[in-house]
């Protein structure tokens, strides 16, 4: 606790169980803002942590949707080649693709585009990529 007060940032997903929220929950101003914070509905509160250790390691990538229907998630890093963040996006669209409820009629995704955190955002070929995932 005392090491992430003094600026320790270097991980991805801070994972805890409901009775550690108490303790956590003192470091809401430094995780918070960073988007680290524990949260059950995202399932890094939990009491299986061995689960959803694993879960995370394996690529399990979380996603928002804002009230405009937009959704934002973090496909790749800096660090990964181009064939990575392909193969990412790839499995990412066929995720939300998978994830369409029954119930919804119509065009499901209207367009794509990537981004850096505060870049500028490139418009992707939704249909070209649509027609590569089906080879």
């Amino acid at each position: 606790m005392t090491k992430i007060q003094g600026g320790w940032l270097d991980f991805d997903v801070a994972v805890a169980t409901p009775d550690m929220m108490k303790v956590i929950g003192k470091l809401g101003k430094i995780l918070g803002t960073r988007g680290l914070m524990p949260n059950p509905k995202a399932g890094t509160v939990t009491l299986d942590i061995g689960r959803t250790v694993r879960e995370l390691k394996a690529g399990r990538i979380e996603y928002r949707v804002d009230r405009q229907a937009n959704v934002a998630a973090a496909v790749g890093k800096i660090s990964f080649s181009e064939e990575a963040i392909a193969e990412n996006i790839k499995t990412f669209v066929d995720a939300l693709m998978r994830a369409k409820p029954a119930t919804a009629k119509g065009q499901y995704l209207k367009a794509l585009s990537v981004s850096s955190t505060m870049g500028v955002g490139i418009k992707l070929d939704y249909q070209s990529l649509v027609a590569d995932m089906k080879k």
